[in-house]
């Protein structure tokens, strides 16, 4: 189980990771990083073996008006089977539009309908990969002007959405 202080592992580190072991409590990565069979994940295969992961994504666009990418999802399923991490986590946020993937995570507006939307395509992501996912909040550039639902509250009203929620999750980096 994930306690204490966890650090975001990089590629450029997972040899030192292996060679010296270091006395950390737990390592988060992204997950797109992994869903390919190569030395990097072979080399956290090894890794899991020592300590509790996280992956975490930023592809999974799930407050898009696209449907969820079927591919990208059989990928994070097939890492979460593999890796067997402790937590699995993405963004509140949206980064495709028409099957385009902008590389960026961008805000939504604070409405109702949005929780909704997003509520739907969470529980659809869990029902996938058959367990919960924490939701990291979005960084906010900007301001809708649809939005009615003020930042401060939103966050907490995603908790009571369909599905469990957690819309702000804390990861400490050392």
């Amino acid at each position: 189980m994930v306690k204490g202080v966890g650090i975001g592992l990089r590629h450029q580190h997972l040899q030192q990771v292996l060679n010296e072991k270091p006395n950390i409590d737990w390592l988060e990565v992204h997950s797109e990083n992994f869903f390919y069979d190569n030395l990097a994940s072979y080399q956290l295969e090894q890794i899991a073996d020592d300590y509790p992961l996280s992956l975490h994504g930023v592809g999974l666009s799930l407050g898009s008006d696209d449907k969820l990418n079927q591919q990208h999802l059989q990928n994070l399923k097939n890492a979460v089977d593999r890796f067997q991490p402790d937590l699995v986590s993405d963004h509140l946020s949206w980064s495709s539009i028409d099957g385009n993937y902008l590389h960026d995570l961008l805000p939504l507006p604070y409405t109702q309908a949005t929780l909704n939307h997003f509520a739907d395509k969470v529980k659809a992501t869990q029902d996938f990969l058959g367990r919960q996912i924490l939701i990291e909040n979005p960084s906010s550039y900007l301001q809708f002007k649809v939005s009615n639902i003020p930042e401060w509250e939103f966050f907490p009203v995603c908790q009571v959405c369909v599905v469990v929620v957690y819309c702000l999750m804390l990861i400490i980096f050392m």
